[in-house]
Order: C-alpha cells, then structure tokens, then sequence
C-alpha cells in the first residue's frame, strides 16, 4: 500500500467520523521580520511596566501561587 493510499484511507475514516480538515496558516517565526516585530512589542510591554508596581505585586504573586505546586520549582 503506497503511502498515498494509506492517508486518503486515513483521510476518509476521519471524514467517517464526521471530521473536515481544515488548513491552518500560521506566522514563520524564524522569519527576521516577525522576530524584529516579537521584540519590538517585548520592549513596548517591558518599558510600559517598569513604573507599574499593581503589576509587579500581580506577578509575584502569581509566581508565588505556582511555587505551592510541587512540580514547580523557583
């Protein structure tokens, strides 16, 4: 069986099923461009916040509330 057949088998049992593909674009990001926009908008947020102290406490507290799990380590 050709690889072909087995996934338009794979295909038709999903579709069986009740599914549809659906395609699904999504950013490069290991384009240069979409990089350069991730750390503009980091350097936006992180000058944005340096001054903010209701959001510093939120995230300490935040961290705080994770570390009570077990699975977590700080």
């Amino acid at each position: 069986m050709t690889i072909a057949t087995r996934v338009q088998k794979h295909r038709a049992k999903l579709r069986a099923q009740g599914l549809r593909p659906v395609q699904l674009w999504v950013p490069n990001t290991k384009d240069p461009a979409f990089i350069a926009e991730c750390r503009r908008q980091s350097r936006l947020v992180s000058e944005s916040e340096k001054n903010d102290v209701e959001i510093e406490k939120f995230m300490d507290a935040a961290w705080l509330d994770m570390c009570k799990n077990e699975e977590w380590t700080y």
